[in-house]
């Protein structure tokens, strides 16, 4: 169970695995942050520094969030989530180490569920993950490493993010390598032609890294995504 309170644009909430915050990038923002957190810990019922969490059984931790900045920030484009256990959406931020969250993310947590509430329902679309900075973002080599690839999604699976298109290849897990930095993992949303068959070709079927998105995309007469995000994670132990 998560409460949550809003105090003007900022949004934070206490979960069993602790408070959850979006950390602003502006000084004023973080007054705002600190303002918001004393207010919304005065209305649960604690201190913001009480040493009694709102479930005496789980352990009380802050848990910061923080979002992209620019150029990373420019990617997210149309108001597409990204949705993950406990975490939410986790569109244009970077994953936390705090609660094992990237360890869950790289190992435990299948498939997000991703929402697009602009999506027509008369319409079908086309959703692509893909790391490209495999095997780092200093060395590219076998971008775009292809992470899940969905054709046939229907506007109104999109709509309530329990997506049931047709599986081109099965999601896979973001893995970054040990010390090769933070890895984007971007996820594009592309409107699918009316009567158009999406396949991967059996080239592309042999393998997952160095994938000519762009080919795949310009073959099938896709245009530009009608809505992008992207998440920033590092391998759990860096």
């Amino acid at each position: 169970m998560n409460r949550s309170v809003a105090v003007g644009t900022l949004r934070w909430c206490w979960a069993p695995v602790g408070l959850i915050l979006s950390l602003p990038r502006s000084p004023q923002g973080r007054m705002e942050l600190l303002g918001a957190v004393l207010l919304a810990a005065s209305l649960l019922g604690t201190t913001a520094w009480g040493a009694q969490a709102p479930w005496p059984d789980e352990p009380s931790h802050t848990c910061f969030f923080q979002t992209l900045g620019s150029p990373d920030s420019e990617f997210c484009r149309g108001d597409l989530e990204v949705i993950y256990p406990q975490l939410g959406d986790v569109g244009c931020s970077y994953i936390p180490q705090c609660h094992q969250y990237r360890w869950r993310i790289s190992r435990e947590w299948g498939s997000p569920r991703v929402r697009y509430p602009r999506a027509d329902k008369s319409k079908k679309y086309v959703l692509v993950l893909v790391d490209p900075d495999a095997p780092s973002r200093a060395d590219p080599k076998n971008r775009f490493w292809r992470h899940w690839l969905l054709a046939d999604v229907r506007g109104t699976d999109l709509r309530t993010g329990d997506l049931k298109g047709r599986v081109l290849t099965d999601y896979v897990r973001p893995t970054p390598p040990p010390r090769s930095g933070y890895h984007r993992y971007q996820l594009r949303l592309y409107e699918q032609p009316a009567g158009q068959h999406i396949a991967l070709s059996p080239e592309e079927l042999l393998s997952l890294g160095a994938w000519a998105m762009e080919s795949f995309v310009e073959r099938f007469r896709l245009g530009s995504p009608v809505a992008s995000t992207q998440f920033l994670t590092k391998h759990h132990e860096d």
